[in-house]
């Protein structure tokens, strides 16, 4: 009919929407769940709906992050506090009510059950970002062993669950923004030196410390089992070590280019344990190679690479420090997930980014990212 108004188009309507999102940052977590999608569709397709689980999943994860977008900073920094406390009474009331899985007391049921400890990846760096941009300008040592106290808290309930892959990722939220808030290098390079020291004389003395009575006492048995089957995976080749050497042969069968999609072996035939989520790297190395995964990684990198710009871009202490470490955070997601895949770091339960199946863990990257996404849109504001 002429004259009338026409309709908008699918562009027009989705423009508002896209609007407040970052373009870089937006494209590089789409490349990153298609790469997610692929590698799923072939891994998971004999394990029932787990493919359209985990597109279902990065949808939730979108609407998320889309309503965390729209959240300025200042009053993210009003919320930091309130999540903090709440984390922690979380936690607290794990340890005393939660229920037990497989030895481990990580859950908790309030008529829906529920894993505090994922609330703490994000409260973490929002509570100490917070803490710093309240001392800004009139930082002391006091004040950066007062943020340690406050990360050393949560971090020792999560690992009394026992839960040290969780415990890892917050530990690391809380030092990445300790160290962007100006930590003197006196401080760190002494601890990185003992920590160093502390590795090569594990490795040197491998099999005085694998023995039986030599373990460390502080560690739990699975702990000990996975320290030991990383620095000598074919001690226990078809039990503990299993994960570790069929990770190592998946993506060394690989090759350059890969077997090709829906055709790599040792994914297909179930050789692979974990292979839609901790050790979905290695099936996704088996099928698309070294090319692929040098892909995988410049995606990752991109992202890293525009999360770090805009944490430079940012305008106040607050949004920097936050930033600062949501982005290295998924770097420390990436680095310690392909690491156990690899062999080169112990077995511990940290998803690959994206593409690990799991739906607490891409809400979580979801919200981090839609804080992410607030700070680039807001970051032409004048700090309060």
């Amino acid at each position: 009919m002429s004259g009338g108004f026409e309709r908008p188009s699918l562009w027009q309507r989705l423009r508002p929407v896209l609007a407040v999102m970052d373009g870089p940052l937006l494209a590089g977590v789409a490349l990153l769940c298609a790469i997610g999608l692929a590698v799923m569709y072939s891994a998971g397709h004999d394990q029932g709906t787990r493919f359209v689980d985990h597109g279902r999943n990065m949808g939730l994860a979108f609407v998320v992050m889309f309503l965390l977008a729209q959240v300025p900073p200042q009053k993210l920094m009003r919320a930091a506090v309130p999540l903090y406390a709440l984390g922690v009474a979380l936690l607290l009331a794990t340890a005393v009510f939660g229920t037990t899985r497989k030895g481990a007391t990580r859950w908790l049921n309030l008529g829906l059950v529920i894993q505090p400890s994922e609330l703490m990846k994000l409260a973490m760096p929002l509570m100490l970002a917070w803490w710093f941009q309240r001392r800004e300008g009139q930082l002391r040592l006091l004040d950066f062993c007062t943020a340690g106290l406050l990360l050393v808290v949560p971090v020792a309930l999560v690992v009394k669950q026992p839960d040290l892959g969780t415990a890892i990722l917050i530990l690391s939220a809380g030092l990445y923004v300790i160290f962007f808030a100006g930590l003197s290098w006196k401080l760190i390079l002494p601890a990185l030196l003992a920590a160093g020291l502390g590795v090569i004389a594990v490795v040197v003395s491998a099999d005085q410390i694998c023995e039986p009575e030599r373990v460390w006492p502080l560690l739990r048995e699975y702990q000990k089992h996975r320290i030991c089957t990383l620095l000598d995976p074919s001690t226990d080749p078809l039990g503990k070590g299993f994960h570790i050497i069929q990770g190592m042969i998946a993506i060394g069968s690989g090759g350059v280019t890969g077997k090709g999609f829906m055709a790599g072996t040792q994914t297909h035939l179930e050789f692979i344990p974990e292979r839609t989520t901790d050790f979905i790297f290695a099936a996704f190395g088996e099928e698309f190679g070294l090319l692929g995964a040098l892909t995988l990684l410049l995606a990752l990198a991109f992202l890293i690479l525009r999360g770090l710009l805009i944490a430079a871009q940012a305008p106040t202490l607050f949004s920097r420090l936050l930033a600062g470490a949501i982005t290295l955070g998924f770097f420390t997601y990436a680095f310690v997930n392909m690491g156990m895949v690899s062999g080169i770091l112990p077995v511990v339960g940290i998803p690959l980014p994206f593409i690990s199946y799991g739906g607490t863990a891409m809400v979580t990257l979801g919200a981090a990212l839609g804080m992410l996404m607030a700070i680039s849109r807001h970051r032409g504001l004048m700090q309060r």
